[in-house]
């Protein structure tokens, strides 16, 4: 089982962060966190890295569930989708599979609501 889902796309990489952040943001979620992982990078190790963002998106609706059925599901949230550039130029997008992530909690609970979630974010990645 795959822990993500990924698409390709030809676009800037600042355009591509757009898009996503709007693709989520239409499928009900939020971007908590924006993480420049090249910029920290090099700011803490002087190491060069290619352009590469993690958004830790959150649909509080789906969030809020999640926590009542498993009140330590927080330690995995939110929902990291990355945007990083290849080595060709152009942009990978990559959301985490929610599914693949509670199947290591044994709460059937928590099921219906990642496979909702992982419609949700297939929706997203296919709309950038």
């Amino acid at each position: 089982m795959s822990y993500h889902f990924s698409k390709t796309i030809d676009r800037p990489f600042d355009k591509a962060i757009d898009d996503v952040t709007q693709a989520l943001q239409s499928e009900g979620f939020g971007v908590l966190t924006t993480i420049d992982v090249k910029a920290t990078l090099k700011k803490k190790l002087d190491a060069d890295f290619r352009p590469y963002t993690i958004l830790g998106a959150c649909n509080p609706n789906y969030a809020y569930q999640a926590l009542q059925a498993e009140d330590k599901i927080g330690t995995m949230l939110p929902c990291n989708v990355t945007v990083q550039q290849t080595s060709d130029g152009k942009v990978e997008v990559s959301a985490v599979d929610p599914i693949a992530s509670m199947a290591a909690i044994e709460n059937p609970n928590l099921g219906e609501i990642a496979k909702t979630v992982q419609g949700l974010l297939k929706k997203v990645i296919d709309k950038v």
